[in-house]
């Protein structure tokens, strides 16, 4: 890596050369710059805003997943089965699905070996249960915070390796000319309050954006509130969006933002609403069932089914319940809240009233105490701690609740080296956009560990290329670094407006309630036509107390970028004729719902944002390759170095 220093407009700027930059902390980022570096190469970084921000090391639940080919036992399976399972998904790419499930193995041996504690048996198995959306027992976990095991494991690994850590880095521009990327301009965090110090250029021959998804886009997010994404900044770049009206959303708390799956639902809490004030407490979830047994399921199914799925609204589906939190908040401006100190007031003191399922699980699991709150300890008493250790004690206290975006399953356009259509560009973990509308629950662990590795491959066999010389890559950088520059003027020197909080409000409250699991035509042109027209003004609007604040104003012009293609994404997928799928309903004006058009779910959607123009574009999956397996045949091509193309 050189270090050298340029003017652009007069302003002095930092200036690092080196081959390839990995843009962010979580365990996709960490592993990309360590198979890097244990494929041989050097001349590499990571930059990061915060190496102990982001999702990976700041989320969780009750028993975080992660997806891998079965490792254990004597249920037959294979890369083939894997493959089809995350296929089957629907609007997911064949040959993703391949890649992910080939690298599965290899990819959860690497985590194993280097600490994280995955549970094995004496004889080496390591077991697994069965997940969402999996027909075999192919899930495992390393308890509440399988994630952060993953980052703080590849971390210590990458800290050995010596290799540089730009920490502090806030990327605010992808630098890009015919069609390839350049580098990126950043914000230098410990030298905002000086124009000689506040920016930073990279030049280099690869980027890996693993900077998570876009998680600033709601205000309804579980999140972590670190985590804001880059989206928008790749859009603006050029590199196209893939299934970006595809996500998750459930129920999780909002004070500490965890998800309340597994055991606790499985205690049956009991669910109130109240004023804005905390008070006129009423349990709204009865009269929207027919009787107790099926409210009580419903409620003890959340824990096995936490993802909204528009397939479990009817029939007092355990998803119902998402609709009755959502028109609490959304339509009566009530508060919803989980109590664990009362039973619901329909539960019967001999638990005589419970469907069978749930009643076998809390006598075989012994947890046939009088309370919610002594259910959950006798289950899962570190469930307990992980919020006493955030200052809620669930004990004393009803815990604030609402539906909340999780995961985006769609992200940018990635081949199967997880390159984009700008060349030289990776987008690795939850960035990339490589899942369909279902996925197995830790599908997302395991692709973001997989992609990593093999963006890392192909940069390591295609692409060692030294970076621009100076001269060359400052007339690519100059135009995009002065327009930069020039926002960053115009937030520090406006005398009225609104705080970059404030907007951010705006910006997650009109997600929130148009464009996540409940949408409309309607709503989602309403999103898309105001970001947009906030776009627009987002400069002469935006008052700084401080120069630190350019951080999240310039973060907010990022995800109204993103805003901006999610909507026309939303937009465009509902004026195609496309009804509830996955983890939103389609409303229709009347306030029908729109059912799904299952020919849909053999396409793929992709967006490319233009200077403030959203095109949209449709193409079918493509099928899982059914490549050579002939042994002579595939060593032959490893060896004439045709297996990396």
């Amino acid at each position: 890596m050189r270090q050298d220093k340029i003017f652009v407009n007069g302003c002095a700027i930092d200036l690092y050369s080196l081959n390839t930059i990995v843009v962010g902390s979580g365990a996709a980022g960490f592993n990309a710059v360590d198979s890097l570096y244990d494929l041989g190469r050097r001349d590499l970084a990571l930059l990061t805003e915060g190496v102990a921000m982001g999702t990976s090391r700041n989320t969780g639940s009750d028993k975080q997943t992660y997806y891998k080919l079965t490792l254990a036992g004597g249920v037959p399976d294979s890369v083939l089965d894997v493959a089809q399972t995350l296929f089957a998904g629907g609007a997911m790419h064949g040959d993703l699905a391949l890649c992910e499930a080939a690298g599965s193995a290899a990819s959860f041996a690497k985590l194993a070996a280097i600490g994280v504690p995955f549970p094995h048996n004496r004889y080496g198995e390591y077991v697994g249960y069965r997940t969402d959306h999996d027909p075999r027992q192919r899930a495992t976990s390393a308890g509440p915070l399988t994630s952060r095991f993953m980052a703080e494991c590849l971390e210590r690994r990458v800290k050995a390796r010596e290799i540089p850590v730009f920490d502090g880095y806030k990327v605010i521009g992808i630098v890009t000319g015919g069609g390839v990327c350049r580098g990126l301009l950043a914000l230098n965090k410990a030298g905002l309050g000086d124009l000689e110090k506040r920016f930073a250029l990279f030049n280099c021959t690869n980027v890996v954006w693993a900077t998570g998804g876009p998680a600033g886009l709601y205000a309804c997010s579980v999140y972590p509130e670190s985590q804001t994404g880059a989206s928008g900044i790749a859009f603006e770049a050029g590199v196209r969006g893939r299934n970006l009206t595809e996500w998750q959303y459930g129920i999780a708390s909002i004070r500490f933002r965890w998800n309340l799956s597994g055991s606790y639902q499985q205690v049956l809490p009991r669910y109130i609403s109240t004023d804005a004030g905390g008070g006129d407490p009423s349990e709204f979830l009865y009269g929207h069932f027919p009787d107790a047994t099926r409210m009580l399921t419903a409620i003890f199914l959340k824990g096995y089914q936490w993802p909204f799925d528009s397939r479990k609204v009817d029939a007092w589906g355990s998803s119902l319940i998402d609709i009755l939190v959502h028109k609490e908040m959304q339509e009566k401006g009530r508060r919803v809240f989980l109590d664990f100190t009362k039973n619901p007031s329909v539960l019967a003191s001999d638990f005589s009233n419970l469907g069978e399922e749930a009643l076998a699980y809390l006598k075989n699991s012994g947890a046939m105490q009088p309370t919610p709150i002594e259910r959950l300890a006798h289950l899962n008493h570190p469930a307990i701690d992980l919020y006493e250790n955030n200052g809620i004690d669930l004990a004393r206290e009803r815990l604030e609740i609402a539906v909340c975006a999780q995961h985006n399953n769609g992200g940018l356009a990635v081949d199967c080296w997880w390159e984009t259509d700008v060349r030289h560009f990776f987008a690795v973990g939850e960035a990339a956009g490589t899942h369909g509308v279902y996925r197995p629950g830790g599908s997302a662990l395991n692709s973001g560990q997989v992609g990593s590795a093999r963006a890392a491959l192909y940069i390591a066999e295609r692409y060692g290329e030294e970076p621009l010389p100076n001269a060359d890559f400052v007339a690519c950088a100059e135009t995009l670094t002065a327009e930069k520059i020039a926002l960053s003027e115009s937030f520090l020197n406006n005398k009225t407006g609104r705080t970059p909080e404030k907007i951010r409000a705006e910006i997650g409250g009109r997600m929130s309630k148009h464009a996540a699991h409940i949408r409309s035509s309607d709503g989602v042109r309403k999103v898309r036509e105001e970001s947009a027209a906030q776009l627009k003004t987002l400069a002469g609007e935006t008052i700084l107390r401080n120069p630190q604040e350019l951080v999240a104003a310039f973060e907010n012009h990022d995800l109204l970028v993103a805003q901006q293609a999610y909507a026309a994404a939303m937009d465009d997928y509902i004026a195609c004729g496309g009804g509830s799928r996955g983890s939103y309903l389609i409303y229709d004006r009347d306030g029908m719902v729109v059912p799904a058009e299952e020919s849909m779910m053999a396409s793929v959607q992709e967006v490319a944002y233009d200077a403030g123009n959203c095109r949209v574009d449709w193409g079918p999956v493509r099928p899982i390759p059914e490549p050579d397996a002939w042994f002579e045949n595939v060593w032959r091509e490893f060896r004439d170095d045709r297996s990396v193309r």
